[in-house]
């Protein structure tokens, strides 16, 4: 993350994303597939670490190998297979758009992190290390069991989360990047995918 100065003179907290330049690798079509789709290569990779079927999908598009492919249902405009998708294409300074990604894996976590428990709080009678404990999970004889989806201690984050209408502070298309307002899911360097 950084930070930018708005036209009053706000300091805005944004994050950098570079965005392209994506290159078209397939067109679906109803009469082929069924739905209407274009699919999206990003991020170059090495033809020795791409399989045979790979390599001859991409050859089709006429573009080099690509580390991570997106489709997307919901496009606006024509588009070819091999055509390079840029920022300026795309997106404006003051949209909004919808950013979906990966959120930090923070391993096995208690109540008090994971569902936001208050913990035992000023405890002091026979309490000397149960003070972040969930308490009672269960009923008594009925129903004999713990419900399914209980909040108790589990794994957290690893999740695709989607955060809604971010604007878009800044464009500048001879990098590809794009400056969002605010943070988004996942940690630095990770792959996110930006909806208008």
């Amino acid at each position: 993350m950084t930070s930018v100065f708005s036209v009053d003179g706000k300091n805005l907290a944004c994050t950098v994303i570079e965005a392209g330049p994506c290159v078209v690798t397939q067109v679906k079509t109803v009469a082929t597939d069924g739905y209407e789709a274009i699919q999206l290569g990003f991020e170059e990779k090495k033809e020795k670490n791409t399989t045979k079927p790979q390599l001859g999908h991409f050859k089709k598009s006429g573009t080099t190998p690509k580390r991570h492919l997106v489709e997307f249902k919901e496009f606006d405009g024509e588009f070819k297979l091999g055509d390079a998708i840029t920022v300026d294409k795309i997106f404006e300074a003051d949209d909004f758009v919808d950013v979906t990604g990966t959120s930090k894996g923070k391993g096995h976590q208690g109540v008090v992190k994971r569902h936001g428990f208050g913990g035992v709080g000023e405890a002091t009678h026979g309490q000397h290390n149960r003070l972040r404990a969930p308490g009672s999970i269960g009923a008594c004889s009925t129903p004999s069991k713990v419900f399914k989806g209980m909040k108790m201690g589990g794994r957290m984050g690893g999740d695709t989360v989607t955060i809604q209408n971010l604007q878009i502070l800044k464009v500048i298309p001879e990098n590809n990047l794009i400056l969002l307002k605010g943070s988004l899911p996942g940690a630095k360097g990770s792959i996110v995918i930006v909806n208008k």
